[in-house]
């Protein structure tokens, strides 16, 4: 299942953003148990994954963005968000939206953070 990711944009560092994941074609009772992840791929690097969250709201992140970034979910609108603030030039990259373990890719969305 597809799942779509918005809310990118040009930002200064030091700034802020709130990415969005919806899953539009996944019933509630499939998407609230699954464990959900923001990933991003920056230019010339692989992908990674940024920050995750169980269907219990269990959450762990890559270190990089400790204290900066907050995953959360609202499994009524079927729904995942990524706060990120205090964001930095090393934060540049697509952001995606997917499963972890990670399934099918959909689109998704670009932060730019300039110095």
């Amino acid at each position: 299942v597809q799942l779509q990711a918005s809310g990118g944009g040009l930002v200064q560092a030091g700034g802020s953003l709130r990415l969005s994941c919806r899953a539009p074609r996944m019933i509630t009772s499939v998407f609230s148990p699954l464990t959900m992840g923001w990933y991003r791929q920056a230019p010339g690097k692989q992908r990674e994954l940024v920050a995750a969250i169980t269907g219990a709201r269990n959450t762990n992140y890559l270190d990089s963005v400790k204290g900066r970034f907050t995953i959360s979910r609202d499994n009524s609108q079927k729904k995942v968000y990524l706060q990120m603030t205090s964001l930095e030039p090393e934060d540049t990259a697509v952001y995606y939206c997917n499963t972890d373990p990670p399934g099918q890719w959909g689109k998704g969305t670009l932060v730019t953070v300039s110095s």
